[in-house]
């Protein structure tokens, strides 16, 4: 009876995990963890900051991307853009970009005005930490990488356009590989329209204040 019991409790995890059960197990692990203390996404680790710091912002001659165990088509968004430039060009704490979590909007602020207003998407595999923060690197092209393939959440995608980390591996950047924006879709990013991601990264500069609110 008892080898019964186990046998049953096996194939019931098993049948879980097939329908798609490891996402939340992922989904649990990543959103629990900050809320003991403990942070389980690898792009807040210093490891990943060391590896940004190696990286040299320049164009990789690859065709192969991941999301989500997935394979991704990579684009070369920045050859193809010539972004706008909205409000002034210049580093002060009289602008700032404020990301709204709840709203899945960024906001370039200058003073008292709006001069930009744009759908993301932040964090549904982990969620992208509320606070502040300042730009500390650019990069016109970055890789990522992340996740885990067991629970269907890797992802290593190259030539990630107008990249701005503002918080450890957290950063503000384009996505070519979907287009569902105003719905949380990252591991802790914020996800932007490759075009209007240019038009804040040739905004804002290093040392601009990156502000998250829910």
């Amino acid at each position: 009876m008892g080898n019964r019991i186990v046998l049953s409790l096996f194939f019931l995890v098993l049948l879980f995990l097939a329908i798609g059960g490891r996402r939340y197990i992922y989904f649990s692990y990543q959103h629990l963890g900050p809320k003991i203390g403990i942070n389980f996404n690898n792009i807040a680790t210093k490891d990943y900051v060391n590896w940004i710091k190696l990286q040299s912002g320049e164009f990789e001659n690859t065709k192969s991307a991941v999301f989500l165990n997935k394979k991704a088509v990579p684009k070369d968004m920045v050859a193809n853009i010539d972004p706008d430039i909205l409000g002034q060009n210049t580093a002060s704490d009289n602008k700032w970009i404020e990301i709204d979590l709840s709203e899945q909007r960024l906001y370039m602020k200058e003073k008292d005005r709006t001069v930009g207003s744009f759908l993301v998407s932040t964090g549904k595999w982990a969620p992208t930490p509320t606070g502040q923060g300042r730009i500390w690197t650019k990069l016109r092209y970055a890789r990522m990488t992340g996740g885990s393939k067991a629970l269907g959440t890797f992802y290593d995608l190259p030539n990630v356009p107008y990249t701005m980390y503002y918080d450890r591996g957290y950063g503000i950047h384009g996505a070519y590989w979907h287009n569902n924006f105003g719905q949380p879709m990252s591991h802790g990013c914020t996800n932007m329209r490759p075009e209007e991601a240019g038009i804040v990264y040739n905004w804002a500069q290093v040392g601009t204040r990156v502000v998250v609110r829910q």
